[in-house]
């Protein structure tokens, strides 16, 4: 039905019968039923460790001077081969989540197996206040926010700095200057109003803009007022490349004094990490 001024209003005719209302009420009963399986079955998890979870529950939250957050192949690699590759790390939680394009064969209580999917945090020894996060599942829309805010929730946000490693495909870079080869792959910084530190790369330009995990992490610090920095990084490859991780290293050289990175990047990680470029089978072999 619709008013004098266009408004449509959802109301039932007369000549419907009772037993249609009735028939109405269960079907949506119904599926307000299968909506909150479906939420309940696409919630993140946040899991620590017992040493870990046992700091948290004495002071609410987490100590944590730095956070740095690893999203994609190369961002992820580059951790693996410049980061974690000494001994100094340890694994102490992990993020498991259920949609279409990540689906874990463990239980939500267990850890990410070794190559699978997963996001997992590891602490380092020396300065337990530096935590890495390595992120190389899916997350779909509609869990960015749960995990922006179920991790930084977790974690005393005075005196936090987050950093974001992201990967981009060149493709998606808008730019009205021709990209010389050259100069491919490349960082780019896009920050909160509360990050101070110098960059030692040139701001993301408009109109390019950033979706998917760094997107809702830097929105959430925003919210919070938590000093952030996003560090895109525009490759033409879309494998892992050495190269295109190496990108990273003076996004954490500049200002991340806590974290040391290898002079030399483990080799026997990298060829793991870009193996998969090699054509196993073709139509030729």
């Amino acid at each position: 039905m619709a008013t004098f001024f266009g408004e449509v209003l959802s109301v039932y005719s007369r000549a419907v019968e009772e037993d249609d209302y009735d028939d109405l009420e269960e079907e949506n009963e119904e599926d307000l039923q299968i909506r909150q399986e479906i939420e309940k079955k696409r919630e993140v998890h946040l899991r620590w460790c017992p040493e870990v979870l046992k700091a948290v529950e004495s002071s609410k939250q987490l100590q944590c001077s730095d956070l740095i957050i690893a999203v994609g192949p190369n961002a992820a690699g580059f951790v693996s081969a410049f980061i974690l590759s000494s001994e100094g790390w340890m694994q102490v939680g992990w993020v498991s989540l259920w949609n279409e394009r990540s689906r874990t064969s463990t239980h939500p209580d267990t850890a990410p197996l070794p190559g699978e999917p997963g996001c997992v945090f590891y602490q380092q020894k020396s300065c337990p206040s530096v935590i890495i996060c390595q992120c190389t599942c899916y997350i779909a829309e509609d869990q960015l926010f749960q995990w922006a805010e179920k991790v930084l929730g977790s974690m005393q946000s005075r005196g936090l700095t987050v950093t974001v490693l992201s990967d981009s495909p060149l493709a998606e870079y808008k730019t009205t200057h021709y990209v010389n080869g050259n100069s491919v792959p490349f960082l780019r910084a896009l920050k909160t109003n509360s990050f101070t530190h110098n960059l030692p790369c040139p701001l993301l330009e408009q109109p390019n803009i950033i979706t998917g995990l760094p997107a809702a992490v830097l929105n959430q610090c925003q919210v919070q007022h938590i000093p952030a920095v996003l560090f895109q990084c525009f490759s033409d490859v879309i494998h892992p490349d050495s190269i295109t991780m190496e990108t990273y290293k003076s996004a954490l050289s500049c200002f991340s004094t806590r974290v040391k990175l290898e002079t030399s990047p483990n080799t026997e990680i990298l060829q793991k990490l870009t193996r998969v470029n090699d054509a196993h089978s073709n139509l030729y072999t």
